[in-house]
């Protein structure tokens, strides 16, 4: 170089818009401190709660401003992050035992051959077969099974991505996405149709039709849009991501891959029949993964200590992600604590009445996809606002059953965005998929999938549903 370029001033180069974007930990910081901010402009509130059927319901009507609530300091917002963290310790427990589970999976080699041999069958250029059969593979664990009972399986959608030379995004997409939306639009979820349909007197899972062309549209939908779009953006592998590690002409299925396979399977079977017959939830699921982890270290032939090891390798690789979801439940906290949830609640719900009942459930979907950033709780959303909008339904000349299935849309879709939803950000640390990326990735979708669903509330008020 010579002294004159020498003295040229060092030209810096200009970052893309996407380069800006803060991390995501900043992201959600800055949000906690617009929920912090809200609590002086929204005042405090509640409705009348009863104790119906086991359940606690808002009584329609009874919603009273309160004056005796005092004020949160600013260093309230820093306490509310360890008590987040606590909150959300169920969502860290099971993101770390995953975490531990599927490396030590992926250390043996089963799990990996055995996309492998499976890919190489069907032939890596039919790619798009591929993502659109798992979307709806995974769809349909989001219809039947739910939303967090599914955590432990976006890292196989990760691996299924690299056999068919596409990103970790590709495949969280896939997964999250079709969990994500199988879960929203699904006609038999017990957590919202149930629970909804409890509260309207409606028959259970009556309805059924709508809310499966919903979720049928919704999945090829989304099919289309990771085959078009996801596959096509750029995306940074973290370092520690496990990718395919042979050709796939290479992958065959040894007898100690069957045995670590069928250990894994047999668990989430074990774990299946938990959920829909005992009830379990998070902590017995985190549970199960725990033992099938320790299961296949000894068909492994681990020690206890190199179990151990491994264990804590996988965790460490989920620590940022995991540490994402207990700052993200600080905004619950601040919200909480400040008594406002019910005043958005009453003042959200105002917005349907008056309008005209062609475009209340437009309306009440919009309402709800609110909501559920302050109540990330299906079910508990449910019996928040169900008892309220009900009654609005009646008044708007909406049918009930139209009413639920707005709710559905509203609740469930935003689910995949709302950085107060524990489960969507657990899959996307096992994913190790950053919230930023990820919305990037999926935002265009929502509002593809919105208007989709918007299109098929209008057309269930003309006919009558």
């Amino acid at each position: 170089m010579s002294a004159n370029e020498q003295a040229l001033p060092q030209r810096k180069s200009k970052k893309k818009w996407y380069q800006t974007v803060p991390d995501p930990m900043v992201l959600i910081f800055m949000i906690l401190l617009a929920t912090y901010a809200l609590t002086f402009v929204v005042p405090a509130g509640e409705f009348e709660r009863v104790e119906q059927d086991g359940r606690t319901r808002v009584v329609p009507g009874s919603f009273e401003y309160l004056a005796d609530v005092d004020p949160i300091s600013p260093f309230g917002i820093f306490v509310a992050v360890p008590r987040g963290l606590n909150e959300a310790s169920l969502y860290l427990f099971i993101v770390f035992i995953a975490g531990g589970l599927f490396h030590i999976l992926q250390r043996t080699g089963a799990l990996e051959n055995a996309i492998g041999v499976a890919v190489n069958k069907v032939g890596i250029e039919r790619r798009n077969v591929i993502i659109t059969a798992g979307t709806f593979i995974y769809g349909f664990f989001g219809v039947a099974v739910g939303f967090e009972n599914n955590i432990a399986l976006v890292p196989i959608a990760v691996l299924i991505a690299s056999a068919i030379g596409c990103s970790s995004l590709v495949g969280t997409t896939m997964a999250v996405g079709g969990i994500g939306v199988g879960f929203a639009l699904s006609p038999i979820n017990p957590y919202t149709v149930g629970v909804a349909q409890g509260i309207a007197e409606l028959p259970t899972f009556s309805g059924a039709w709508l809310r499966t062309l919903l979720v049928v549209s919704s999945l090829a939908l989304l099919s289309f849009y990771i085959c078009r779009w996801v596959v096509r953006m750029d995306f940074e592998e973290p370092d520690n991501t496990k990718a395919m590690t042979k050709s796939l002409e290479e992958y065959r299925l040894s007898r100690s891959d069957m045995m670590t396979l069928g250990v894994f399977v047999l668990g989430l079977a074990a774990m299946l029949v938990g959920v829909f017959t005992q009830g379990w939830y998070i902590n017995e699921i985190a549970g199960m993964f725990l033992l099938i982890a320790i299961v296949i270290g000894i068909v492994n032939g681990l020690s206890a200590n190199e179990i151990v090891k491994q264990m804590m390798e996988g965790a460490s690789k989920v620590t940022a992600g995991a540490l994402v979801i207990g700052l993200a439940a600080s905004i619950q906290v601040i919200l909480s604590e400040a008594q406002i949830i019910d005043t958005i609640v009453y003042a959200l719900s105002g917005l349907i009445q008056g309008i005209p009942s062609a475009l209340a459930a437009i309306m009440a979907s919009v309402v709800q996809g609110v909501i559920n950033l302050f109540v990330p709780s299906g079910s508990g959303q449910a019996l928040v606002t169900m008892p309220i909008l009900i009654p609005v339904a009646d008044l708007v000349g909406m049918s009930r059953q139209l009413m639920i299935t707005a709710f559905q849309v509203g609740d469930g879709l935003t689910n995949l965005i709302v950085p107060t939803s524990g489960g969507t950000l657990a899959m996307l640390a096992l994913g190790r998929v950053s919230y930023e990326k990820w919305l990037k990735a999926i935002l265009p979708f929502m509002g593809l999938v919105y208007v989709l669903s918007w299109i098929g509330l209008t057309i269930g008020h003309f006919v009558g549903y």
